[in-house]
Formats: C-alpha cells, sequence, structure tokens
C-alpha cells in the first residue's frame, strides 16, 4: 500500500494521506512521503495547485503516539530521535510555503495536534461538514508547541490560547469563523468544491501567483513601512513580466489574454 497517493490532473496535483487505520498520523513514513512529494511539485511548473487530503475517516490524527513512545528506548530518552522528528516535521511545514504552488487542504473528519497544524500551514483549506479541530496534546500532558506556531499565526490569540490549554475541539463552522478554513461544505461536496477552489486559482497566471505567494509570507513578518517598500518592488518585478503586460492589455482590449505561462 502506498502511504501517500499522488496523483495529477491537468494543473492540478493531490496528494492524499493514505494510512487510514491510522488515522494518517504524520509518522516517519508519512513525513518523508510528504517531503519527497512536495519537494518534487515544487520543481514541476506545470503543477500550479496542489491539493492535500486524507483516506479514510479523518484528515490528520497528528504525530504517531506508537512511533514516539518506542523512541523513548533510547539511551537518552529518546531526547535526539524527538528532535529530528520535530524537525523533520517543521521542514514539511516550511515546504508547503516556500513552495511556488498554493497548497489547498481538504479536510474531514478530524485534524488534531500536528494535522491541525497542518491544516493551519496549508495556503487555504476547505472543510466538511461535521469536522473537528483541535491541538489535544495537553489531555495527554504534552503541550501542542510546534502546532502552536501556524495555529497562532491562523487565528486570534486568545482563541487559539484556549484551545491549546482547554485542549477542547472546534467545529467546521467556529473554524471557520476563526479563520483556519476558509469555507465550509457538506461532506458529499468537499471534493468536488475543493477541486473548483483549485482550477479557479490554476487559470490564474502562474507566474503572479508564485511572486504573490512567496510575498504575502515574507511581508507579514515586516514593519508595515519596510513591508510596503518591499511589496513595492514586488509590484514592479511583477509588472515588468511579459505576460503581465499581455494580461492588462487583454484586459482593456476586452479580449482573453494569451499568456506565455
Amino acid at each position: 500500500m502506498t502511504i501517500l497517493e499522488v496523483e495529477y490532473d491537468a494543473a492540478v496535483a493531490r496528494l492524499t494521506m493514505n494510512a487510514p487505520e491510522r488515522l494518517n498520523a504524520l509518522s516517519d513514513e508519512m513525513l518523508a512521503a510528504l517531503q519527497a512529494a512536495l519537494d518534487t511539485i515544487a520543481d514541476t511548473p506545470s503543477v500550479r495547485v496542489v491539493i492535500l487530503s486524507g483516506r479514510g475517516k479523518a484528515f490528520c490524527a497528528g504525530h504517531d503516539l506508537k512511533q514516539m513512545t518506542a523512541m523513548r528506548q533510547a539511551e537518552d530518552g529518546g531526547a535526539a530521535k524527538f528532535r529530528d522528528l520535530f524537525e523533520r516535521c517543521s521542514a514539511v511545514m516550511a515546504r508547503i510555503q516556500s513552495m511556488p504552488q498554493p497548497v489547498i487542504a481538504q479536510v474531514h473528519g478530524i485534524a488534531t495536534a500536528a494535522g491541525c497544524q497542518l491544516v493551519a500551514t496549508c495556503d487555504l483549506a476547505v472543510a466538511a461538514e461535521g469536522t473537528r479541530f483541535g491541538v489535544n496534546g495537553v489531555n495527554i500532558g504534552l503541550f501542542c508547541s510546534t502546532p502552536m506556531v501556524a495555529l497562532s499565526r491562523n487565528i486570534p490569540r486568545k482563541q487559539a490560547f484556549e484551545m491549546l490549554t482547554t485542549g477542547d475541539f472546534i467545529d467546521a463552522g467556529r473554524a471557520c469563523e476563526l479563520g483556519l478554513v476558509n469555507r465550509v461544505v457538506s461532506e458529499n461536496d468537499l471534493s468536488v468544491e475543493t477541486q473548483a477552489l483549485a482550477d479557479k486559482i490554476a487559470g490564474k497566471l502562474a507566474v503572479a501567483v508564485k511572486i504573490g505567494k512567496e510575498a504575502f509570507y515574507a511581508q507579514l513578518s515586516m514593519p508595515t513601512d519596510q513591508a510596503y517598500a518591499y511589496t513595492g518592488d514586488v509590484m514592479v518585478e511583477n509588472m515588468l513580466h511579459r505576460d503581465t503586460k499581455e494580461g492588462i492589455s487583454a484586459f482593456l482590449e476586452k479580449r482573453d489574454p494569451e499568456w506565455e505561462q
């Protein structure tokens, strides 16, 4: 069985986590498969959007606790292995945001701990009605510190802290209100609606989306004046692109653009 299914449909790549018996936990094998697939797609210009989903009854239940328990058998109590695990997980999360293509999480069932982190890390998210989200590690004595990084950059800090300290779930509607997901749809429509969003983005000028995604994350950490100076330079770069010139001309001439990319 392939732990991560990779399919290509025109300009959209679909990654499906395929370990339903483990609720698509971010095991060593899953992290390695995700890292390899994301690296390959990042270097594939024909792919313009990525959809990430999970097979079975859950999107992702976070880290594989059985594997983590086994790591404790090491002489240092597992410290080196745990550090390596969290570094590899963080690398996957960073790759999602550094790759040129937008990544859409297609979420159903539950997204807990590092699974919730995965949703928060993706550029966009569509959730099925009935989906539950949580950073529940505190319930077993493990504060979700690494998932906290992505979560606290997605939703207001007091709501994030409440989730982290109570271990309570929120439902899809509340997740949408807080900004963790973009929209909530029926479970029957989940795949179709996510694909429609992917297709809409894939129809835009790829180089503009690539430039914009990189700038979006870069400016978030800057003071406002620096952000405007930086994005002004980005706008100049974008304006000078041949296909942007064609796009503006086509709009003014009321015709479809003839883009090279």
